[in-house]
């Protein structure tokens, strides 16, 4: 059977119903980024089954404009943390507390090209654009929009979070738990106890306020300035100012993201760690930058901003770890402390990361890079499979087996490569 059609196959047996589950067992519930990318592979078969994933994903947002990072259209027992441990959020369907990257409307763009195009884009426009909002208003501190827990960034354990999490104490009150996400993966591969400890302090102190989400900013244990998060909502600002003009959208409404592009703009040197000659987190209440060079450290592409200099230095660091490792582009910086091939956000290569990073360098005339990154996670699928993430030294699929992201990206890439073909 090829590829292709074992990824066709995957998407479907996570399929649950208008909605896609990341992967049986660990992941049973909808993801909110994972189902951007989700779309983007079943628009390539099945463009009405993909708009779907997007409509349903939109279901789940709160009043105050939010899309939370999953949806918790049921109690499984075997995850956790789950709607009980959440609490009583204020959004149509149960949730978590807490947002993720919103490649939402750089997504819907890239699938509403065809005849239907403009009345989709119409239909989700004003959602997103809350969203949006909601990201500036709620989530940003002196011009940089900020994020209260790793959880919402979608690297969870990355290294850059230990600067804001050693500061952190773990709330005396905190009510025991027991994990699950040990029971399906070694637990060798996943974050630390004291990690979770931390995770689900800030849960805890979300919980206990409300989810006042202006509070949960100011006021929680936990507050860093996230590259991932600053990229592709500066990226998905532009697709949705392109959008509006599309539509026809009021022109005060098109003020509106132009002002939110040029914030982003203006704050991308807040991130910029010119020691390490790139992108870095900081936490916002002490200004301390980290000390590597993450994948989402090269998503000044992705977001077309930074000064010529920032986006060579960026170029160099990319090229100086594409000599340490087999297949580009891992999560973690090979030569600073706690890289950890293996271990989810320590090390290994993640797909969706590789997607955006590969587009920006392509899209901003970094042809070779761009193709080195795209092909490092082609050659790991094609050796291991369709895994959450992958060993940048072996090519070793990690953590969840028979992911939909992965699978997604795949076919997305070979969609385009059938349509160059074609061309």
């Amino acid at each position: 059977m090829s590829l292709k059609q074992i990824a066709i196959d995957t998407l479907a047996k996570n399929d649950r119903g208008g909605f896609t589950i990341p992967t049986a067992g660990l992941y049973p519930y909808q993801w909110n980024w994972d189902s951007a990318f989700v779309a983007l592979g079943i628009a390539t078969y099945d463009i009405d089954r993909a708009w779907s994933e997007i409509t349903t994903l939109i279901e789940g947002q709160w009043p105050d404009g939010m899309i939370p990072s999953i949806i918790f259209r049921s109690d499984d027992p075997d995850y956790f943390p789950g709607p009980a441990r959440w609490g009583k959020t204020p959004g149509a369907i149960p949730s978590t507390g807490v947002s993720q990257p919103p490649v939402l409307a750089t997504v819907v763009r890239q699938i509403t090209s065809g005849p239907q195009g403009p009345a989709r884009r119409a239909e989700v426009f004003d959602a997103i654009f809350a969203w949006h909002k909601w990201f500036h208003d709620a989530r940003t501190v002196d011009g940089i929009v900020a994020t209260v827990h790793p959880w919402e960034t979608g690297r969870d354990n990355c290294p850059e979070w230990n600067i804001g999490l050693d500061k952190m104490e773990v709330a005396p009150e905190l009510p025991p738990y027991t994990r699950m996400d040990n029971k399906h993966v070694n637990p060798a591969f996943r974050p630390s106890q004291e990690q979770y400890d931390k995770y689900l302090t800030i849960v805890h102190f979300g919980n206990s306020i409300g989810w006042d989400q202006r509070r949960l900013t100011d006021e929680g244990p936990f507050l860093m300035a996230d590259p991932n998060i600053h990229f592709v909502l500066l990226r998905a600002d532009k697709d949705l100012l392109a959008m509006a003009t599309e539509i026809g959208k009021p022109a005060a409404v098109c003020e509106q993201i132009r002002a939110w592009i040029a914030k982003g703009e203006a704050a991308s040197d807040y991130l910029w760690n010119d020691e390490l000659g790139a992108f870095t987190a900081r936490d916002i209440r002490t200004g301390e930058f980290s000390k590597g060079f993450s994948n989402c450290s090269a998503l000044c592409f992705y977001a077309d901003t930074g000064t010529p200099d920032q986006r060579r230095r960026t170029a160099d660091n990319l090229r100086r770890i594409a000599g340490k490792v087999e297949f580009m582009l891992p999560s973690w910086d090979p030569d600073a402390p706690e890289f950890e091939a293996q271990r989810y956000w320590c090390g290994p290569l993640w797909p969706q990361m590789n997607y955006m990073t590969a587009l920006g360098l392509a899209e901003q005339g970094e042809h070779d890079l761009g193709q080195i990154v795209r092909n490092g996670l082609c050659d790991a699928i094609e050796k291991s499979g369709f895994w959450e993430c992958f060993n940048p030294l072996t090519g070793e699929g990690c953590v969840g087996a028979n992911f939909s992201w992965t699978a997604a990206v795949w076919l997305s890439w070979q969609h385009e490569t059938e349509q160059s073909d074609v061309a």
